[in-house]
């Protein structure tokens, strides 16, 4: 039954893409495209690899002594809020964040005003390939961390008690313990940043500055826009693929997957963090991540705070967005949590024979393929492909509501996998056996062995999901008209008609209900050791 369902969500996954392709493809023909790969198209390529290399190298350098100190100070005062800001970048609409790093790097900017009052004559610019790079760390690095430190608080208690009976020091707690859980979720995590970062728009859009600094997605955005050119944006979709592609499949093969311990349930306690000098270098890396992801937030606090709040709140539009917003999120999140959480056990049925048949491990490999395909594909493609398919059907508004829900839900499919697949593997292995022997199935098993060791990541999943779906624009800018208005698309309309005290205040609300989600997602967190004693 789990094996079909999950094979039913593959097929569901592979149909809503293929029908949009199809969609867009049946429109070029008899189009007269002009050549595919110019000097343009070389640029871009080069351009797009590069940024989205460094972004991914950078945000996975700074992850690693965040996710340590986050994990070995875990008592600290406010660590939770702390956790929760760390959540907070991936809800936000990529335009408002933006806007925050400008307010912060921007030639008026915090930053450069205080260069200029120190006498220097070259400020830094927040445009091109810095600003970037600034805006892309400023989104994933949090991202990273939060998905590393849940690596390594699924370490055994066993591991820490030897480590601390042999006397290990930091450098060799870090290289036999933290390391070997770190390392095998890199593949995963720098496959997930790098395709965010070569796929990314709006933040190159807003801070390239120029040609010079254009992506592959903005490629295809032009084709699509300006010259409605279906065959060039699905040939450089497909560019889009085999490039990220082939960097997912040379992943698989840097690192193995991570070795799951076998444990008592003791509850974890960390005894290499207690020196002053960790906690001296713990404290300055947390200093640096809360200063680099606060310090926006914070600018977008202040500006919003001077926009006319009550009059906002009190306006039927806003009601109508807030809604929807809500509507959107909540089934999105659902539908891309059951889905994923479906795929996975499916997977992993698959490969649980010894010698799993060759049918199974492609079935297996067409999942673990698809949590990451998704990703590739430009919600812009997937939205003008699914109107043309919907147009000869009548209004395409009745229809826009379920489609926004799809996209949003596929979009986010690949943060819910690596949250959730970590996490269901190695309560797995540490339960598979016994709930076997037991002979505890079904709805028991889900009840009192499955929920209690998952809720966690969930929640945290389901919370990724919905604030995913709050801050989207691209879909719904395709599909949008006056019935269907989400904050996102409210924010964007005020901004376009230069009504920026507006824009300001709605960004401060969007981002207090994403706060809300993160503190929700992050229910639990506050003691990580409470609930795994024996």
């Amino acid at each position: 039954m789990t094996t079909a369902a999950g094979a039913l969500s593959l097929g569901g996954i592979l149909l809503f893409v293929g029908l949009a392709a199809i969609a867009l493809l049946a429109q070029s023909r008899g189009g007269n495209a002009g050549p595919l790969f110019d000097a343009y198209l070389w640029r871009v390529t080069r351009f797009t690899l590069l940024q989205a290399s460094l972004s991914t190298l950078i945000s996975i350098l700074f992850a690693i002594p965040v996710a340590r100190a986050l994990a070995r100070q875990a008592s600290f005062p406010g660590r939770i809020w702390v956790l929760r800001l760390m959540a907070l970048p991936l809800g936000l609409p990529a335009l408002v964040a933006a806007l925050g790093l400008i307010e912060v790097w921007g030639r008026q900017g915090l930053l450069n005003t205080a260069l200029a009052a120190a006498g220097l004559a070259q400020p830094i610019s927040v445009y091109g390939l810095f600003g970037i790079l600034t805006a892309h760390v400023f989104f994933n690095m949090p991202l990273a961390a939060r998905l590393m430190l849940a690596g390594i608080e699924r370490i055994p208690a066993e591991y820490w008690r030897t480590s601390a009976n042999l006397g290990m020091g930091p450098l060799a707690t870090f290289r036999f313990i933290e390391w070997p859980a770190i390392r095998g979720l890199l593949p995963g995590i720098a496959g997930l940043i790098f395709m965010l970062c070569a796929t990314s728009f709006t933040l190159v859009l807003t801070l390239g500055g120029g040609p010079a600094a254009s992506t592959i997605e903005v490629a295809i955005y032009q084709a699509l826009r300006f010259d409605f050119d279906p065959p060039r944006a699905i040939a450089l979709s497909g560019l889009q693929v085999a490039l990220t592609g082939a960097l997912l499949i040379l992943l698989k093969f840097v690192a193995p997957p991570p070795e799951e311990g076998e444990t008592t349930g003791r509850a974890i306690r960390r005894f290499d963090g207690a020196s002053g000098l960790s906690r001296l270098f713990d404290r300055i890396w947390l200093a640096l991540a809360i200063a680099f992801v606060g310090v926006p937030l914070a600018a977008i606090a202040y500006s919003g705070a001077k926009a006319d709040l009550l009059r906002l709140v009190r306006e039927p539009a806003f009601h109508h967005a807030l809604a929807m917003s809500t509507m959107i999120a909540l089934l999105s999140a659902t539908v891309s949590v059951v889905m994923t959480a479906l795929m996975i056990r499916a997977e992993r049925l698959a490969l649980a024979p010894r010698r799993p048949r060759t049918e199974a491990r492609l079935f297996a490999g067409a999942i673990d393929a698809s949590t990451s395909f998704i990703l590739l594909v430009p919600p812009v493609v997937l939205g003008a492909g699914w109107f043309l398919l919907l147009r000869p059907l009548g209004d395409v508004a009745r229809f826009a509501p379920a489609v926004v829900i799809a996209i949003n839900a596929l979009m986010a499919l690949p943060f819910v996998y690596r949250v959730l697949a970590p996490a269901m593997a190695t309560h797995a292995v540490r339960t598979e056996r016994l709930a076997a022997s037991l002979g505890i199935g079904g709805f028991h098993r889900l009840r009192w062995i499955d929920w209690p060791a998952l809720r966690r990541p969930l929640l945290m999943a389901f919370s990724f999901a919905m604030a995913l779906s709050l801050g989207d624009l691209g879909a719904v800018a395709l599909f949008g008209s006056e019935e269907m208005v989400t904050l996102p698309f409210l924010l964007y309309s005020r901004m376009a008609s230069y009504r920026t005290a507006d824009a300001a205040g709605l960004a401060l609300m969007l981002g207090l209900v994403c706060l809300i989600l993160t503190v929700l997602g992050t229910a639990g967190e506050e003691k990580p050791s409470e609930g795994r004693s024996a």
